[in-house]
């Protein structure tokens, strides 16, 4: 089994017919078929059902295909490497983000990036932190976009300033008077929170004395504000996520909690490859920054 037979098998099952699979890859159809069959014999799998119009994968071909997904993409990720060795004016850059920074800090940053640099293209990955960390560490993408808190053990990082959390709903009439919210303002409130700060809030609160009434739970800031939207609660997100939402009935108020402040943080395994492109980012990521590390 090789990379080209890998890449056949990819383009046999996204396209489910040997003909329209052979046509893309400007090949005659029986070279491909024999390919499919070698595959088969050498893993001792049958990989896929075939029909009289289309073919299917079976399970064991579904799996193959996603580990071949996989291995095309650390594959191509290697060859950009191995021709990266000019200065990096050329290429693309692999970053992976978070909702929370991806759609309202990351642009600005591209942006400043690519008038310096034209002529690099992005693949942007969106993901939970959990997410952003497991394919940086497996090398598909050089560098994360993520939010404190995470485990730093692995990674080097430059941090961006903090900023707090801030509380959101349709009604924010009884604190109208107060220029922030205090944690014992929100008692008995029905909390809508980001799955990634859980363990963070229920900690704070419980601190203070209190725990809080948490009502919903996501996986994604947008969907956090949607849900305070809906009127069903108070959410709590960093400062910035706002902006992912262009509501206008939606009004917020930082909380006075030094512990429920949240940073971006531009992360990259340590000790491993990262090409010119990359540096020159990272370069754009450390103006204005409170704390660098590399």
């Amino acid at each position: 089994m090789d990379i080209r037979q890998l890449r056949y098998f990819i383009t046999i099952a996204e396209e489910g017919q040997i003909t329209s699979a052979a046509k893309r890859l400007n090949m005659a159809q029986p070279p491909l078929s024999q390919q499919l069959k070698l595959l088969e014999e050498e893993l001792g799998v049958k990989l896929v059902e075939r029909g009289s119009r289309s073919i299917q994968l079976t399970d064991a071909g579904k799996e193959l295909k996603k580990r071949a997904d996989h291995i095309l993409e650390l594959t191509d990720t290697a060859v950009k490497e191995l021709k990266d060795f000019n200065n990096g004016l050329k290429g693309t850059l692999s970053i992976g983000t978070v909702s929370s920074s991806g759609a309202t800090f990351l642009p600005e940053r591209i942006q400043k990036f690519n008038e310096n640099f034209p002529q690099i293209n992005f693949e942007i990955w969106e993901g939970n932190t959990y997410r952003i960390l497991e394919i940086l560490n497996s090398g598909i993408i050089e560098i994360g976009v993520v939010r404190t808190p995470f485990n730093m053990g692995t990674f080097d990082y430059i941090y961006m300033p903090l900023e707090p959390m801030i509380a959101v709903s349709v009604d924010m009439q009884e604190f109208s008077s107060k220029d922030y919210i205090e944690l014992a303002d929100l008692a008995n409130k029905p909390l809508i929170i980001y799955r990634r700060f859980e363990n963070l809030i229920i900690e704070t609160f419980e601190k203070s004395g209190f725990k809080p009434n948490i009502i919903c739970k996501t996986d994604d800031a947008r969907s956090t504000l949607l849900w305070a939207e809906s009127g069903i609660g108070i959410a709590l997100v960093p400062k910035a996520a706002i902006k992912l939402v262009g509501s206008t009935t939606l009004k917020y108020k930082p909380i006075n909690e030094k512990v429920l402040q949240t940073q971006i943080a531009a992360i990259w395994v340590k000790n491993r490859y990262l090409s010119t492109a990359a540096k020159h980012f990272l370069k754009t990521f450390k103006g204005g920054t409170s704390e660098n590390k590399d």
